[in-house]
């Protein structure tokens, strides 16, 4: 699933990509409007993240372009302009959700992962309704597994892993291998990166993380789910 961020601020926008590819988007970043509608126009993104100040183009000019290009695109306003008529214009104009700066990492990734919910079970891009693994049903199109009546929220990332696990059972996966289906193969991969996706992963859906039963950990090579 593919972001474009439009953001003047360098600071602001470096760390939305961080967070946004922490989760397993591929992000676009744009500095000002104007380069943000080049950007769409050229490779049509699956959502947008937009700031409402700034130069070249507002974010409320560039919401109605996009909207005029594309009347189902997610786009969610991140911006400083917090007041009441803001969020109601942001919200006329067709924006999904609105995101008050400063913000926190905890706030925009529910908040995405909220949007990106609808966007996937809306347009059916997430695969299969739904698969086991184990105890555990994984529901790619909510971002969510379930325990019993227990929800689990997943990133997008965790859902490729799960979903490459799931479909490759009894086979152990080399860390090129989830690199390049769960990362993309323009990411430089780091074992440390991967080592601690699993690691949280785990936390959220292992019934005991420190002997885990659905990502087996197969030594000097990668990870297994045995079915």
């Amino acid at each position: 699933m593919r972001i474009l961020v439009a953001e003047d601020d360098p600071r602001t926008r470096a760390g939305l990509k961080e967070i946004l590819e922490a989760e397993g988007f591929q992000v676009t970043a744009a500095g000002d409007g104007l380069e943000a509608l080049a950007a769409f126009e050229l490779d049509r993104a699956d959502f947008v993240c937009l700031d409402i100040m700034m130069p070249g183009m507002d974010g409320y000019e560039l919401c109605r372009r996009l909207r005029s290009l594309s009347p189902t695109v997610p786009i969610i306003f991140i911006s400083a302009k917090g007041e009441e008529l803001d969020k109601v214009v942001g919200l006329e104009l067709g924006a999904d959700d609105f995101i008050v700066k400063p913000f926190g990492v905890k706030e925009v990734v529910a908040r995405v992962r909220a949007v990106a919910r609808r966007f996937l079970a809306a347009s059916g891009t997430a695969g299969t309704a739904s698969f086991r693994m184990g105890d555990l049903e994984v529901f790619p199109a909510e971002l969510r597994a379930r325990r019993g009546e227990a929800a689990i929220d997943l990133s997008l990332r965790d859902v490729k892993i799960l979903d490459l696990l799931h479909a490759n059972r009894g086979k152990v996966l080399d860390r090129n291998t989830i690199f390049n289906r769960c990362w993309g193969i323009d990411y430089f991969p780091n074992s440390r990166t991967l080592d601690q996706q699993i690691s949280q992963l785990r936390k959220r859906i292992e019934v005991d993380p420190r002997s885990p039963r659905i990502i087996r950990t197969v030594h000097g090579i990668g990870y297994r789910y045995d079915g």
